[in-house]
């Protein structure tokens, strides 16, 4: 699942911090691009598109134990899933 971030989740991840944001978002998002830990930005909405893997897994999902690697600086989007997203309520992995 596609994963959309705000300037705040990059910082709180250290990908950027605040004086490089104050620089420029594009300029920014460019390099984010080019590193390959975003695929986009949307100045309209502000947000950023998260790179994924070939498999579509979240470029921060261990392949093998298939945990977060950033699971205590993950993105607010993560730490409200599944209250937000496209089927609110709805986890795919079900409960244990």
């Amino acid at each position: 699942m596609p994963v959309e971030v705000k300037l705040s989740d990059l910082i709180r991840l250290g990908v950027t911090d605040e004086d490089e944001a104050a620089a420029g978002i594009k300029k920014l998002a460019k390099r984010l691009v080019k590193e390959k830990i975003i695929v986009s930005y949307r100045a309209g909405t502000e947000f950023f598109m998260l790179s994924q893997r070939s498999n579509n897994d979240c470029h921060y999902l261990h392949p093998i134990t298939r945990l977060c690697t950033v699971y205590e600086k993950r993105p607010d989007t993560c730490r409200q899933f599944p209250k937000i997203g496209p089927r609110p309520g709805f986890c795919p992995v079900g409960p244990k």
